[in-house]
């Protein structure tokens, strides 16, 4: 479910943002019945919807017997609880799915931190909302003290519990700089590679290095950073870092509390944006990557951006038919290399171009 403000000036529709919803429940385990959404100047500070489309929601509820009801957007807890109350199941936003699906995928110790403290930070204003109902009982003989105590009582654990996810992953965060240190001593350069999850990062990571990182076709098959090395074409040395995904509607907690990881990014001396180039929404989901970098304070680090998958393109496809896609991203054909991270076209030039962008000689030894 999902509100487009009338005024919005983002360039994700709520059909398209939808549809990504629909993926990422899939990718949670859940089986879609039923989208709705609806246009207002801005979403309901009690139900999130209009009243009209609530009791849409509720009959639906009736018909279609669904047991959890997804909204686009974070709610608040007054929203979250006031939509469970009326609609009669359990509620949950966007930023609560993306976590369930974080949580599913960590297998590394510093990744299933990072998302446990993610989810500890979205559950402690919700757990105060939780709680509303006791604590306006205190104040009265005999009411005084029971919802109140417990409250502060599971703030006081959770907040504790944040402490100590913070104080491990402070750790994690000294033993990266440790070798980073190392790295810069030894001038080996480090290109990260970013882009909307599921652009194919992990499949062109592997036919570069060898890393035989999985791959899967679903939303945030990589959620733990990869790091290998490889070789440029001149001969020179490498290190190159598959790091998580990017979405749209990204919450700013999990940026804050993938910390550790994203450090990667401002650390890296090149960035290797990776965009499916044959997605609907190529144009919306480069545009989305390039405003979090921005917000991440790294839009002036160099890119290259690697135009994706032009193995799926439809054959009889001319490369100068393929490089005008270049400009639905506002890109000139020096700024993007069409490759394929399955067939491995374009990789050797992607090197080239990788080794210009730093510096370094290509394989014809120019500079």
């Amino acid at each position: 479910m999902a509100v487009q403000p009338q005024r919005s000036r983002d360039e994700w529709v709520s059909a398209d943002s939808l549809a990504e919803l629909g993926r990422l429940a899939k990718t949670a385990g859940a089986e879609v019945v039923g989208v709705e959404s609806q246009r207002m100047t801005r979403p309901s500070g009690t139900h999130y919807v209009g009243r009209g489309k609530l009791d849409e929601i509720v009959a639906l509820q009736a018909s279609l017997d669904f047991n959890l009801l997804i909204c686009d957007d974070e709610l608040s807890p007054r929203q979250q609880r006031a939509l469970e109350e009326k609609v009669g199941t359990r509620v949950i936003d966007r930023t609560a799915l993306i976590l369930d699906i974080f949580a599913k995928q960590a297998s590394t110790r510093e990744g299933k931190l990072q998302v446990e403290l993610a989810q500890h930070r979205y559950l402690l204003p919700r757990l105060i909302g939780r709680w509303e109902h006791l604590e306006r009982l205190g104040g009265g003989i005999g009411t005084r003290g029971p919802g109140e105590s417990q409250l502060e009582t599971d703030r006081r654990l959770i907040r504790q519990h944040i402490g100590r996810l913070e104080a491990d992953l402070e750790t994690v965060r000294r033993h990266r700089d440790v070798y980073r240190s190392r790295r810069r001593k030894g001038g080996v350069a480090l290109v990260a590679l970013v882009g909307y999850t599921n652009a194919g990062k992990s499949t062109l990571f592997n036919a570069i290095s060898n890393a035989e990182v999985e791959v899967e076709d679903k939303l945030f098959s990589t959620l733990d950073p990869v790091t290998r090395r490889i070789r440029l074409p001149d001969g020179t040395n490498l290190l190159m870092t598959d790091t998580v995904g990017f979405i749209h509607k990204l919450p700013p907690s999990i940026i804050a509390a993938f910390r550790t990881t994203l450090e990667e990014l401002h650390e890296a001396d090149l960035l290797l944006h990776v965009v499916d180039i044959t997605h609907a929404d190529a144009a919306k989901q480069h545009g989305t990557v390039e405003s979090i970098l921005s917000d991440m304070g790294l839009q002036d680090k160099p890119v290259v951006t690697a135009l994706n998958k032009v193995d799926l393109v439809e054959q009889g496809v001319s490369d100068t038919d393929l490089s005008s896609a270049g400009e639905r991203l506002n890109l000139t054909r020096s700024d993007f290399v069409l490759v394929s991270a399955v067939t491995r076209v374009g990789i050797p030039t992607l090197l080239e171009r990788v080794a210009s962008a730093l510096g370094r000689p290509d394989a014809t030894g120019a500079v």
